[in-house]
């Protein structure tokens, strides 16, 4: 099914964020961002990391990413998702990754499925290459994939179906019989599966990466340093996959990749050998804030503000927000009165829906949540008030 020009705005989410952070600075509202999808940048991690490389000699850690990739984060990868090197590609971000499964493996005419609700990037890097884009829906409140309807939304130009797992935006795991699922529905319709599992190690044990499960040679993961190590400064990311699909990835990169960074990926094979430290910060932020996003989302639901349940996993939430279906203007409304930001579901394709993100040091969550349930009790009463005159 094509997507609905109706369910999306005319501007990307990356693009709302900026220009609301501008609209919020030249106001001086305080800004608490509620719209942020990892936890704070750990720069005392960063800095510990660095010193320890750099302070008295660099390390051997600092070689050249320009034949294939930093042979240290490579060796890292490999064994962090059991595959061999030849497996593994290294990239400017995950954004980057997806840029060259796109332009690698997809020829004119060729057509991408993706799911809705989704981020909007999956969609906007096919348009900016030509490329048309079909949706399947990951309807509310539960956000499953359905293998029948995905399956169904699979047309004969279909090359590639891209998913987010955790999903992105309401951080729901995919089950593993739904993978085994998909995995059929790759090898009937010879396409590819692309997952974008940046949200995934957020799930610990109970997530495995697409790449390492070996139920399908059609499964490509894409990560990166991001969202459970918070160091998106890195631009640091990764493609995992069978040989032969990350050949002609490779062979792109290879013509047009001249940008990655030396010394980002030194730090990030640093850190990729030796995680604990910062997923240590990463679930100990989370389990400062989890009792509080919880609390809250209790008293929303339990006044009817909200619906939809809080994910297990993650980060983030997706609540729909009762009675509100232009979730746009609200996120307006609500910045200009105190300064808090949600993202808007007509970004993801959902208009009526809010993303949350919760990982943040509990006080400053604490205030955000607070305005925001305000703000909902009086935009509720603010609508009742109007329907009564």
């Amino acid at each position: 099914m094509a997507a609905s020009p109706s369910l999306r705005t005319s501007t990307s989410y990356a693009r709302w964020i900026r220009e609301s952070i501008v609209r919020n600075s030249n106001s001086r509202n305080l800004l608490v961002s509620l719209f942020e999808s990892s936890v704070p940048e750990p720069t005392t991690l960063l800095r510990e990391v660095i010193l320890e490389g750099f302070e008295k000699k660099v390390t051997s850690r600092y070689a050249s990413t320009f034949v294939r990739g930093n042979p240290y984060l490579v060796a890292a990868l490999a064994q962090e998702y059991r595959v061999g090197e030849d497996q593994v590609l290294t990239t400017t971000g995950a954004t980057g990754a997806l840029s060259l499964i796109y332009r690698a493996l997809l020829t004119n005419g060729d057509r991408i499925l993706v799911e809705n609700p989704c981020f909007d990037l999956f969609a906007n890097l096919a348009a900016s290459s030509g490329h048309a884009v079909d949706t399947f829906e990951r309807p509310a409140p539960h956000f499953a994939v359905d293998p029948q309807a995905l399956e169904a939304a699979i047309g004969p130009r279909t090359r590639l179906v891209v998913l987010s797992n955790l999903h992105n935006p309401s951080g729901i795991l995919i089950a593993r019989e739904t993978l085994n699922a998909l995995a059929d529905i790759a090898e009937r319709h010879n396409v590819v599966f692309v997952f974008d599992e940046v949200y995934g190690p957020y799930a610990g044990e109970q997530f495995t990466p697409a790449a390492s499960q070996g139920i399908s040679e059609r499964f490509l993961s894409v990560s990166s340093l991001t969202k459970i190590y918070g160091l998106s400064t890195l631009r640091c990311g990764w493609i995992v996959g069978d040989a032969a699909i990350v050949a002609p990835i490779r062979d792109l990169a290879s013509e047009v990749e001249f940008a990655i960074s030396n010394l980002a990926h030194c730090i990030a094979a640093l850190v990729v050998e030796d995680p604990v430290d910062f997923r240590e910060n990463t679930f100990s932020v989370l389990a400062q804030a989890r009792p509080i996003i919880e609390s809250y989302h209790d008293h929303w639901r339990e006044h009817e503000l909200v619906e939809g349940a809080l994910p297990e996993h993650g980060c983030i939430a997706f609540p729909r927000l009762v009675g509100i279906s232009d979730t746009l203007g609200f996120s307006r409304w609500l910045s200009d009165r105190c300064g808090v930001l949600v993202a808007p579901g007509e970004y993801f394709g959902a208009p009526g829906h809010v993303r949350l993100g919760f990982a943040m040091e509990p006080s400053r969550l604490d205030y955000g949540l607070q305005a925001l349930t305000d703000s909902l009790l009086t935009y509720r009463e603010q609508n009742r008030t109007k329907h009564r005159t």
